[in-house]
């Protein structure tokens, strides 16, 4: 796996990893009318990827030949990491640690000095690992859904 920043190419890859992430892996704490209530209408792809330039986008890749993008963090020049997504054929090998190593050392570098999020039921733990701690619980109204989240942060 290779962490890399964002690049205009990679605007279809990290939209499919954020559809199928939610749609597969957050099923296993999520109903199906919450999914797609996450999800909400499709997304248009030039708009998703001006976003992702945007901000600082830090995607995981697969090794040669592959180079799929496998996963991706986002981080704001507050320290916010809106969005931390990994494909679920790359689930548990560490993909979302280095994403979240890499938002991180980015942020020291950027002089910024604590890192928050909102974290969904099924990515609290990886945050935790990570070194981030609970604020509070959240619940949030998505297309008629209430879904359960979490405020974390973490001093850098």
């Amino acid at each position: 796996m290779h962490i890399r920043p964002y690049r205009t190419p990679d605007a279809a890859g990290t939209l499919r990893v954020f559809e199928r992430a939610i749609r597969e892996t957050a099923l296993s704490h999520y109903t199906a009318a919450q999914v797609e209530a996450w999800l909400g209408a499709p997304r248009d792809l030039d708009a998703w990827g001006a976003e992702r330039a945007r901000v600082h986008t830090y995607v995981a890749e697969a090794e040669p030949p592959e180079s799929d993008v496998i996963g991706f963090a986002d981080l704001d020049d507050g320290g916010y990491v809106d969005r931390l997504f990994v494909s679920p054929d790359a689930a548990r090998r560490g993909v979302a640690a280095a994403l979240l190593g890499r938002v991180a050392e980015e942020a020291r570098l950027r002089g910024i000095r604590r890192l928050s999020t909102h974290a969904s039921l099924v990515a609290r733990p990886v945050f935790e690992r990570a070194g981030f701690v609970v604020v509070g619980p959240e619940t949030v109204a998505r297309g008629g859904e209430q879904l359960a989240r979490f405020r974390m942060e973490r001093a850098l």
